[in-house]
């Protein structure tokens, strides 16, 4: 019986989106698996220094970084989302889209504008020792360490608890927070009994989308000589050359990730969002005197530290220096970064649109699926690199019989040396970036029209050119935007993966860094913010469409 239902299956579904979803699923899972499976195997000498002396002080120095980020990040977000949500005070609808603004500019650019900023030459010191004639201990100001670390990862990466709070807030907790209201209960019991509870969910999913990127950061870490598990990877890698123990390391951070998300399921387990489409805005009351002022210095604050302070400094530099970065290798530089970047992102839409349009036809098999072809989010970048690396190396090995044959020489690297390896690492770590917004793209579309041309005789194929694409031009371009610039931003994988003597405009910007070449890294720095910012205006924009609904 069994054997005829796969049979039946097989002759129903089998064609060719379903095979090309197979096919994306495994190259997904793979290098996954791959580095997963390196903690079964024999440990060399390196490993074992690493283990005894090294690994203690690497898993506290991160699990440290994980905890005390996500519990500011949960301070700062929800509050601001609270405010914005249930309020009305000065330049709130400013607010609304200014906070998000902090998620344009990535952690480690914010990591050595402020150190350059606090440092003794810096422009906070040198104003307080030749005007106010204040000299100031440097330690106090210093960021070079693990509590400047904390302050650099909340302060840019608090929006994403922002974003998905405030939405969960003015969408789905509108009857809670009146009844509330009516009863007469004050706003700080409003907000203790009724909104953090409610909004548990909403919290804790923001908050591990900040743990993921502490986990995956590179740039803020190794710039601030703080010793993660990351840092060690890329450490072992070019500085011992051993890629069994990075792999190894790597495996360790992919448990911390996989118990992360399983800790995740478990506490929402019980607390899911209860969605509804006949929530109606939650209605904000309106502040007046010192609580408006106290909203208004708030948001103020948060928007200025976490934005318009580093973006004007990096202003200031760049008039410095434009005429020194800005020529033909900047422009060769701008060309290298969306050429791979396109590739990439065009590769991740074809893909993602041919899984989901084969997902929403099966309950549990599209559950399975979206789950495979999204899992390379949540992995940080360091670990698909290695993955993918082992892999590649592996396809060189296998493939170094038709090397030779070719006339490359006995046991050549090809594969492993060619920017067809940086393609397939972005491919699989952004995924789900274009995969999430193509089937939120499917969800609205419904599947009747889909169906009803299935019945007049048109195949799949056939049936998306026809029927599907047209209705989902606003998904593929808002997933295009969003995945071309989280690959615009990215920083360990590329370090990792990219070809000899090939920069971005990320790479570009942590080598002036580390170089320290500040103010010439200020060029790079605003290009990537610039790109950066539109996603914060798609963002905006799909808020926008979601509030006049």
């Amino acid at each position: 019986m069994k054997a005829q239902n796969i049979k039946r299956f097989l002759q129903k579904e089998l064609n060719g989106w379903w095979i090309i979803s197979m096919i994306g699923a495994a190259i997904i899972l793979l290098p996954i698996l791959f580095v997963f499976f390196s903690l079964f195997q024999e440990p060399n000498e390196n490993w074992m220094h690493v283990k005894q002396y090294l690994l203690t002080n690497f898993l506290f120095n991160t699990f440290t970084l994980m905890t005390i980020t996500g519990l500011v990040t949960a301070c700062l977000g929800v509050t601001l989302a609270w405010l914005i949500a249930a309020y009305d005070f000065p330049l709130k609808k400013f607010f609304r889209w200014g906070l998000i603004l902090p998620l344009a500019i990535p952690p480690y650019i914010a990591a050595y504008t402020y150190r350059t900023m606090l440092g003794y030459t810096g422009v906070i010191q040198v104003t307080l020792r030749n005007t106010f004639d204040y000299q100031v201990n440097p330690e106090l100001l210093s960021v070079s360490s693990l509590r400047g670390a904390i302050f650099v990862f909340s302060l840019f990466l608090f929006p994403y608890v922002y974003i998905i709070t405030k939405a969960y807030l003015e969408n789905q907790s509108t009857a809670y927070i009146e009844n509330a209201r009516v009863l007469g209960s004050k706003p700080l019991a409003v907000f203790f009994r009724v909104v953090l509870p409610l909004s548990r969910p909403a919290i804790i999913g923001g908050v591990v989308l900040v743990i993921y990127e502490v986990l995956s950061d590179y740039g803020v870490t190794s710039y601030f000589g703080i010793q993660t598990i990351t840092t060690a990877i890329f450490q072992t890698w070019f500085g011992m050359y051993d890629v069994d123990t990075a792999m190894r390391l790597a495996a360790w951070l992919m448990v911390i990730v996989v118990g992360l998300f399983i800790l995740e399921r478990m506490l929402r387990k019980q607390r899911r969002y209860n969605l509804s489409n006949k929530t109606r805005p939650l209605s904000p009351k309106q502040l007046k005197g010192l609580p408006a002022l106290a909203a208004f210095s708030y948001c103020s604050i948060v928007f200025a530290f976490g934005f318009l302070i580093p973006f004007v400094q990096l202003l200031s530099w760049a008039k410095l220096t434009f005429h020194k970065v800005w020529d033909e290798s900047f422009i060769t530089l701008l060309y290298q970064t969306i050429y791979v970047a396109l590739i990439s992102t065009i590769l991740i839409l074809i893909i993602a649109v041919i899984v989901a349009n084969v997902s929403r036809t099966h309950s549990t098999f599209s559950y399975v699926l979206s789950k495979l072809v999204t899992s390379g989010y949540s992995i940080p970048g360091a670990i698909v690199a290695i993955g993918v690396l082992a892999i590649f190396i592996s396809l060189d090995q296998w493939l170094a019989p038709l090397y030779s044959y070719m006339g490359y020489g006995n046991a050549p690297l090809i594969l492993s040396l060619s920017i067809v390896m940086l393609i397939v690492g972005y491919t699989i770590r952004f995924m789900a970036t274009g995969f999430n917004a193509i089937e939120v793209g499917f969800e609205k579309v419904g599947i009747k029209y889909a169906e009803a041309s299935r019945m007049l005789g048109k195949n799949v194929t056939k049936t998306f050119f026809k029927i599907d694409l047209p209705l989902m031009k606003g998904a593929i371009v808002s997933g295009f935007i969003l995945t071309f610039v989280e690959i615009t931003k990215e920083l360990p994988l590329v370090l990792l993966l990219r070809p000899f003597n090939f920069e971005t405009l990320s790479t570009k910007t942590y080598q002036y860094a580390k170089d320290e070449l500040i103010y010439e890294a200020s060029i790079t720095s605003l290009m990537i913010i610039a790109i950066s910012a539109l996603s914060v205006v798609v963002i905006q924009m799909i808020d926008k469409k979601k509030v006049e609904r």
